[in-house]
């Protein structure tokens, strides 16, 4: 059985350009553009690993990571934080509140599918 993704990106095109690469390593790819939608996709279904970008109106990857953190049913769930710059600030930010890791954007498809697998066990 295939793990399943959640990527979560205000941007349409980082979301279809991560779903591709993606689905080339036969990974089940979910999509939400939002932390409220990313949220309210977590109430209904189980992932396997979130790719979370830190920069988005309304809700901040941060914020939706604390609240991923602080709901016992949800903080299992591996997070690698997507930036589209090598922000320091956050990226310590995401490592201290237990990222898995961080991808910049744009993103190239070998170094997103070794930190996917990496986080994955693979």
């Amino acid at each position: 059985m295939s793990k399943k993704i959640l990527v979560v990106d205000d941007d349409v095109m980082n979301l279809r350009m991560a779903e591709f690469i993606l689905k080339q390593g036969n990974y089940e790819v979910c999509k939400a553009e939002s932390g409220m939608e990313c949220l309210l996709f977590l109430k209904e279904e189980k992932v396997d690993l979130i790719l979370l970008d830190i920069e988005m109106p309304i809700m901040s990857g941060l914020k939706t990571f604390e609240i991923i953190k602080d709901n016992e049913d949800l903080a299992e769930i591996p997070v690698i934080f997507l930036t589209a710059s090598a922000d320091s600030d956050s990226v310590m930010e995401a490592g201290k509140l237990g990222a898995v890791g961080y991808v910049t954007k744009p993103f190239l498809p070998q170094d997103l599918m070794e930190r996917v697998g990496k986080a994955l066990g693979n």
